[in-house]
């Protein structure tokens, strides 16, 4: 008979320790260890698994190349959503979708299985954190109410699971959040690492086996981290983060995992008292409140997922009466700002040490890619020099430490989505004239030319 014993886990990292400890080694939390019940017995012990060698068999092998079928998509008729997701949601799929509350996924989601309803699907919303008259409130706000979507408020695993595996299969589900439901195999209590590790692995169980879009909706952590344990992120085929800032009506769908589809893809969404309308030209809706040239605003041509996303990006440069200059960054790495300026300082002679230097990327987007380098270091000459730059010319390029500008991937699908919104001039790397896509091109080798280019011309803005 197996033994009893206790363990303790974190909550954040879902480290296992023997006793007790104020901290976790692994990931630095404090009072993060939580007591939980765990067997130990025979069962795991090394002269059982011998025993069991007489029970294996060979794995089935079969060659690399082969045919297979694509898997089957379900559109949902949401365009941005459907993008994120690589076309539509798969059947017997996995989705785990974060975000910071009150960001719009219950409401998104709820959109997307009325939408799907709709097409004739069986959707399925379960609620751990509403009740059903909540969950109709909000259907009604959005005119949802005449949706053909089933709804139910539970927290326990076992009815959850007995609801999805009876017949007929439902289509799609979504379980709002994982981190309230709970299962009676363990003692531990729901949101736990044992909690959410054990209800997401069946939930992903039956997917597979009932041929069901499992969409899981969960928690995030102050630093913007899906809570509980990351072997959920492992389990699911598809992780979504919904991203955007209170103080703009602009979300932000990303892709950061898909067995499905491309990674890193991102939908568009508008905020409105009827809910999330999908924004099909994202460039011109962040680019709509540009007001006419001002120093240290600079318009970035970039990449996200498979399109091209028109930014401004905004820097201000000022005198300092700290003793140490503040830096502030929203929208873009902080770490990446301190690289830019010390090789503008190191290679071009600007100096930064007196002065403040704030960076800002308008609209509420994150920039990740490294292709912003160049734009970021326009505003801060800009900035800088007091000197604004032409509204009507796009700027991109990696800056690396040796001051040489490198070149980034899909140059043309950038030049073409920036003259296609009526820009005329574009400031690059070598090579950017052959994807000019109509327009004047200044090419950059070094960071000293950006110099010339944005400090010394003789008309403000001017780009020869």
């Amino acid at each position: 008979m197996a033994k009893s014993t206790t363990r303790f886990v974190c909550q954040s990292c879902g480290a296992v320790y023997g006793k007790w400890a104020g901290k976790c080694d692994a990931c630095d939390t404090w009072n993060s260890l939580v007591e939980e019940a765990g067997d130990s017995g025979p069962a795991a012990s090394p002269a059982t698994a011998r025993l069991t060698r007489g029970n294996r068999k060979l794995l089935d092998l079969v060659p690399l190349e082969g045919e297979t079928a694509e898997a089957p998509r379900m559109v949902t008729g949401i365009a941005e959503f459907d993008r994120v997701c690589g076309g539509g949601l798969v059947a017997g799929s996995a989705l785990l979708v974060g975000g910071d509350p009150g960001i719009g996924k219950s409401t998104i989601l709820l959109q997307a299985m009325a939408a799907l309803g709709k097409t004739g699907k069986r959707a399925l919303y379960i609620s751990g954190e509403e009740a059903i008259a909540q969950v109709r409130m909000r259907a009604k706000r959005l005119g949802l109410e005449k949706s053909p979507v089933e709804l139910a408020a539970a927290t326990s695993l076992a009815d959850i699971v007995a609801t999805l595996e009876q017949a007929p299969a439902a289509d799609a589900v979504v379980i709002d959040s994982i981190q309230t439901m709970w299962s009676d195999a363990l003692e531990s209590a729901p949101g736990t690492v044992a909690q959410v590790r054990a209800c997401a692995q069946a939930l992903v169980r039956v997917a597979k086996a009932r041929g069901t879009a499992v969409i899981l909706v969960g928690h995030v952590t102050k630093e913007g981290q899906i809570a509980g344990p990351r072997v959920v992120e492992h389990m699911v085929d598809t992780v979504l983060y919904f991203e955007g800032e209170r103080g703009h009506q602009f979300r932000i769908l990303r892709a950061v995992k898909n067995r499905f589809g491309p990674t890193d893809e991102i939908g568009v969404f508008e905020m409105r008292d009827t809910g999330l309308s999908e924004v099909s030209n994202p460039s011109a809706l962040f680019l709509g409140d540009r007001s006419g040239s001002a120093a240290g605003s600079v318009v970035f041509a970039g990449i996200e997922g498979t399109r091209p996303v028109l930014m401004e990006i905004q820097a201000l440069v000022v005198r300092t009466t700290l003793g140490t200059p503040r830096r502030a960054v929203v929208g873009w790495d902080g770490g990446r700002l301190s690289m830019v300026l010390a090789v503008l300082e190191a290679r071009c002679g600007a100096s930064f040490g007196g002065y403040d230097v704030y960076l800002n990327v308008a609209g509420g987007l994150r920039v990740n890619e490294p292709a912003a380098d160049l734009a970021v270091a326009a505003a801060l000459l800009s900035s800088l020099d007091d000197t604004p730059i032409d509204p009507h010319t796009v700027v991109f390029g990696e800056i690396s430490l040796s001051g040489a500008i490198r070149p980034v991937n899909q140059a043309e699908n950038r030049a073409k989505e920036a003259a296609k919104l009526g820009f005329r001039a574009a400031i690059g790397p070598g090579g950017l004239k052959a994807f000019s896509g109509g327009l004047a091109v200044q090419e950059i080798e070094t960071i000293g030319g950006l110099v010339n280019a944005v400090c010394h011309s003789k008309v403000p803005g001017e780009v020869r």
